[in-house]
């Protein structure tokens, strides 16, 4: 059912190519006398044609489309109503349908190879397709109406319609070759987007799911200690009792892990090869502009990086950027400004994140990357959860870098900056 239905798209698709080159080919110019030989648009629509719709058959597109303009300009002179009989008629035109079908013959000889094409080599190679199609076309009115040949000056002309003319519609050909590349990257754009804001959260759960597992560890060996505490004692009630709590707690562990792998799976099949620094930065800054416009905040960002280099471990960097750069936006209250810096300093790649907030306390600094500490408080008065900044700075311990905040000079408000081995992100190439 499905192979019938594309074969009828198929059908319609050759029925439009014939029907617009037939009409385009009533467009045209003479440049000798008389009606010997007529240089229409028709092929320059049907090269359009051709390289725009690759699925088509050549071959076939070529026969059905050379008999629709036999018919097509057939059935117009009857309409003139010039007197001519139905033989003379399609005589006359008979060596248009043989130029389409060379000329589609010839396209498909190079078919396989036109991606590989330079556009002034496929310019060119398409002229030569229209020159060979021309003198069959011309051999064909010598045959069936004994007309002469060209003179030389007529066939260097030729030659001269024909490259302006192939040249012509390649010229259009990319152009919308290079629109649709256009597109196809803005859509790869926002897929490796969508895939770096995914791979950030998903980036979070693990990191912290992979903490849980290994708490759950340590609780499972603490409690089967104190199980074999209390039977050694003789407590049988209470050791039976805390048995009971081990075997549960690590069901727990083994569920854990095993959501584990299958998130560890999805991070490996959605997140592959690697990012530049400053794409990194780009998606950052792009994502938070959104997010402080969906709370309704203006907020100019800025950034600098004097030091670029292709890392593996975007994931996490994208996560320790955009937790400090949300919590940048979070700070301030209706307008200000968030400057990112990256650059290098000896041995180490420095990330600072700077904001117009009102700063950070003293006395808040020691505690402010503890869990559960907050200093922010919705318009309710109800506290942050407060784990975004110990989970920056678990990150940053896996790095085995360091984090800092103080007050920036100029802005009054935070920066926080933090400090990794360039060695542990930096891809060797």
């Amino acid at each position: 059912m499905m192979g019938s239905t594309l074969m009828k798209h198929k059908y319609i698709q050759i029925l439009i190519v014939c029907a617009g080159t037939a009409v385009a080919g009533e467009f045209k110019i003479n440049p000798f006398n008389g009606d010997i030989f007529r240089i229409g648009l028709g092929s320059s629509a049907f090269l359009l044609f051709l390289l725009l719709m690759r699925h088509l058959p050549y071959v076939t597109t070529g026969v059905a489309t050379g008999i629709f303009v036999l018919l097509f300009r057939t059935s117009l002179d009857l309409f003139a109503g010039d007197g001519m009989a139905i033989a003379q008629i399609m005589g006359r035109h008979c060596s248009a349908m043989v130029y389409y079908m060379v000329f589609a013959l010839g396209m498909r000889l190079i078919k396989t190879r036109l991606d590989t094409f330079h556009p002034l080599v496929l310019g060119g190679v398409a002229a030569l397709i229209d020159l060979v199609s021309n003198e069959m076309e011309l051999l064909t009115r010598l045959v069936v109406l004994g007309t002469t040949s060209f003179h030389l000056n007529e066939w260097t002309y030729l030659m001269m319609i024909a490259m302006l003319r192939t040249y012509f519609t390649t010229g259009i050909y990319s152009s919308i070759s290079v629109n649709q590349m256009r597109v196809v990257q803005n859509e790869q754009k926002q897929r490796i987007e969508q895939m770096l804001g995914f791979g950030s959260g998903l980036y979070g759960e693990v990191f912290y799911l992979k903490k849980s597992i290994d708490t759950l560890e340590n609780v499972t060996l603490n409690s089967y200690d104190l199980y074999r505490s209390l039977k050694d004692e003789g407590l049988q009630p209470q050791s039976r009792q805390v048995l009971d709590i081990t075997q549960q707690i690590h069901e727990v562990k083994k569920d854990s892990q095993r959501i584990l792998a299958g998130l560890v799976k999805l991070v490996d099949r959605e997140v592959t090869g690697d990012i530049a620094l400053s794409g990194i930065l780009l998606f950052t800054i792009k994502s938070n502009k959104k997010y402080a416009e969906m709370l309704g905040k203006t907020i100019a960002f800025t950034h600098q990086i004097t030091s670029d280099y292709n890392t593996a471990s975007y994931i996490p960097l994208l996560t320790l950027l955009n937790n400090l750069t949300a919590n940048a936006v979070e700070v301030i209250k209706e307008q200000g400004t968030v400057a990112i810096d990256v650059y290098e300093k000896g041995e180490f790649t420095v990330f600072s994140v700077t904001d117009s907030g009102c700063g950070v306390k003293e006395r808040d600094r020691e505690l402010l990357f503890e869990p559960g500490f907050t200093t922010k408080f919705d318009e309710e008065g109800v506290a942050a959860t407060g784990i975004g900044l110990s989970h920056v700075r678990d990150i940053v311990e896996v790095f085995q870098g360091k984090i800092s905040v103080a007050n920036a000079p100029f802005s009054g408000g935070a920066l926080f900056q933090i400090t990794i081995p360039t060695i542990k992100l930096r891809k060797e190439e």
